[in-house]
């Protein structure tokens, strides 16, 4: 089992990996093109909002309430049975992101002033443009939250490649406006990669179909309310909204924060996220995606002790892979945010360090961001929708908490430091939890799995602290010069890192369930 669930993981991780370099090129074009200006600033505003609300509807509260519902129905009744589901769920779900679309549109005034309302009072020409700009985005939810339904589908399937390779769709659409379509917006430019967002969208729904049809579920939408599997998933979805998105809704806190500092905060902030989402998607997103099935299928077929030794597996692997990259992040912090974003004169020093510096502070949680997407999976799978819920309104309002003390001292660095210890708080607590209703094992072999990750991790910062050398030096090196160290860099991090494993003793038994 354990040799299944690592291939397909490590399938969705190259995968999302491609998809990750792809996100980051367009990263760097952003960069170049617009820096972290007033207009960057209001777009990631702008996007944050669908894109959070993509986060529920279609990789978090939703995709956790429709697995095990899906699961249940594919393995215990027929296939006929199945499809009614599926079109029942699709056509209720759309009707539904139709209606928000709408609405997100014809509210976007009421909208923007929710989320900036400082830009209402003090920046009336960042406040007209993000409300321009959500009213371009806000359909972009019903494509997308559509498009995971689909890949959630074929998930539960045990067909991952497609799914996993989606969002390139999304990096290179956005990456290709900012390149080519920017000429014909010549008031507010960054109008252009909104467009693009929305043309990602849409192909990224279209590209679904045939496999669904080749899956042979493809079936016409229908409104389906009251059906008893829909409510299911509504009942357990509701509750889930809120536990399932904790990271996602830290950050738009954040941003709300960050719109009464200076102007580029909210880009900082954006850019040093992008950096720590690429380590959190290739393994930790890839991980819970292969795993929240399986763990809903042991529950189905009532087997608790494979789903002890599958959750503790994940956990296991959790460290091993999470903590280098939260260290190498945080002592390469600076080397990275130079190597990709330092080109022209858009993004300057000043970028440059405030990003990294806000790169440390999400560093210092992303090991609890890919903890919780693990966890959760072990509740929801499940249909424990509750327990989520309550800890993550305390981590929430932790976030909040922080954010107001934070803020002061800090600026941005301390609303990305919130965000990091509300996340430590979250997990924290779920683990906790599991370990009180026995569903958590902690073997010996974790116990030296984590010794051996401390003391490797504590030799390879070391190494690449002393190897980096100043940033000074980084600043005027040219492109391949850079690209080419920090590949040398980060080689040797991984080298030394499992070398250390090996040598303490860690083996791949330590990791066959």
């Amino acid at each position: 089992m354990s040799k299944h669930l690592f291939k397909s993981t490590s399938l969705v991780g190259i995968l999302t990996m491609v998809s990750r370099i792809i996100g980051f090129m367009r990263e760097n074009v952003f960069a170049i093109v617009f820096g972290a200006s007033a207009e960057m600033d209001a777009f990631v505003i702008a996007f944050r909002i669908p894109n959070f609300l993509r986060k529920i509807f279609a990789e978090g509260a939703f995709a956790q309430s429709f697995i095990p519902v899906l699961s249940e129905v594919k393995m215990q009744q027929s296939h006929a049975e199945l499809k009614i589901l599926i079109a029942r769920v699709s056509g209720t779900l759309g009707l539904i992101l139709l209606g928000i679309s709408i609405l997100g549109i014809l509210g976007s005034n009421a909208v923007a002033f929710i989320f900036a309302p400082s830009y209402y009072f003090q920046h009336p020409e960042k406040f007209v443009l993000l409300s321009g700009l959500l009213k371009i985005m806000f359909p972009y939810i019903f494509f997308i939250a559509l498009t995971g339904f689909y890949c959630t589908i074929q998930n539960v399937f045990n067909h991952y490649a497609l799914p996993a390779a989606t969002p390139l769709i999304l990096s290179l659409c956005m990456g290709w406006a900012a390149i080519s379509w920017t000429k014909y917006f010549p008031a507010h430019p960054i109008e252009a990669v909104a467009w693009g967002v929305m043309l990602a969208g849409v192909l990224q729904l279209l590209i679904q179909l045939p496999h669904i049809l080749y899956l042979r579920v493809l079936v016409a939408p229908k409104w389906g309310w009251h059906d008893p599997n829909v409510m299911r998933i509504v009942k357990q979805m509701l509750p889930a909204l809120f536990g399932v998105s904790m990271a996602q809704l830290g950050m738009l806190i954040d941003s709300m924060y960050a719109t009464f500092l200076p102007t580029g905060s909210v880009s900082w902030l954006y850019y040093a996220d992008r950096l720590m989402q690429f380590p959190l998607g290739v393994f930790g997103i890839a991980l819970a995606t292969v795993v929240m099935p399986h763990l809903s299928k042991q529950i189905a077929l009532k087997d608790i002790d494979e789903f002890k030794r599958a959750l503790a597996w994940a956990l296991k692997l959790t460290v091993v892979i999470a903590t280098p990259c939260a260290v190498g992040l945080a002592v390469l912090a600076g080397p990275i945010v130079i190597t990709l974003f330092k080109y022209g004169h858009r993004f300057n020093e000043e970028d440059v360090l405030m990003t990294q510096q806000s790169l440390w502070a999400f560093a210092l949680g992303l090991f609890f961001f890919i903890l919780i997407k693990i966890v959760v999976s072990a509740f929801y799978a499940r249909q424990d929708m509750k327990t989520p819920v309550k800890v993550g309104a305390l981590a929430v309002l932790t976030n909040i908490g922080l954010n107001t003390v934070l803020i002061f001292p800090l600026k941005q660095m301390g609303l990305a430091l919130a965000t990091s210890l509300a996340a430590m708080l979250n997990s924290m607590l779920l683990l906790w939890i599991l370990k009180r209703q026995q569903l958590l094992v902690v073997e010996p072999s974790f116990l030296r799995i984590l010794a051996a990750g401390i003391n490797a991790n504590l030799i390879m910062a070391g190494m690449l602290y002393f190897l980096q050398g100043s940033l000074s030096v980084w600043l005027q090196w040219a492109a391949w010069e850079r690209a080419l160290h920090l590949t040398y860099l980060i080689g040797c991090g991984i080298l030394l890192y499992f070398g250390t494993l090996v040598l303490l003793g860690i083996r791949k038994r330590d990791f066959v369930i």
